[in-house]
């Protein structure tokens, strides 16, 4: 049996080829490496995608408020002038993105409340001449003024309708 070829493996070592009682498994510099690339990973990610929830909510919240606007201006056909409120013109009043009622004051011809109530810009002049229509934003606090650390971030319609977005932006 000289010539024969031995394919036996040696009795310690396992098909795998690691000796025999020793588990395949990941060492701790596999486990540490992983671990940072997938910590690196989410700390590239997570701040994009808060960045594009923030923009999401106030996307949408431009699209409700050019919605209720569209219902106002159903009503102002049929009567002449805005509602003193939502609820007059049919309108349940909605939620915005972060969970807080949608602001509605009527302006023109002297709405319920609108005594000094109406939104101002940086020189304090008012930014409608017959509705005020608005979302509080993410801290859900807002002033009439757009100088007010509190209405920066509002979701506001400006210029009877001509402007809807941020009011860091108007």
């Amino acid at each position: 049996m000289e010539g024969a070829r031995n394919d036996a493996k040696p009795a310690a070592m396992c098909d795998e080829g690691r000796p025999r009682g020793v588990e395949a498994g990941l060492t701790v510099i596999e486990l540490l490496v992983t671990g940072a690339l997938i910590a690196t990973l989410a700390s590239i990610v997570i701040p994009h995608y808060t960045s594009a929830q923030k923009k999401m909510r106030v996307t949408r919240a431009v699209t409700e408020i050019r919605s209720l606007e569209a219902d106002i201006g159903v009503y102002i056909n049929d009567h002449g002038e805005p509602p003193d409120t939502l609820v007059q013109a049919g309108i349940s009043t909605p939620l915005d993105p972060w969970g807080n009622p949608y602001q509605y004051l009527k302006i023109i011809n002297g709405g319920p409340g609108a005594n000094g109530q109406s939104r101002k810009d940086h020189s304090m002049v008012p930014v409608n001449s017959d509705y005020d229509l608005y979302s509080m934003g993410p801290d859900g606090k807002s002033q009439p003024a757009f100088t007010s650390q509190s209405s920066r971030d509002d979701i506001v319609r400006a210029g009877d309708g001509a402007y809807v977005g941020p009011v860091s932006d108007f």
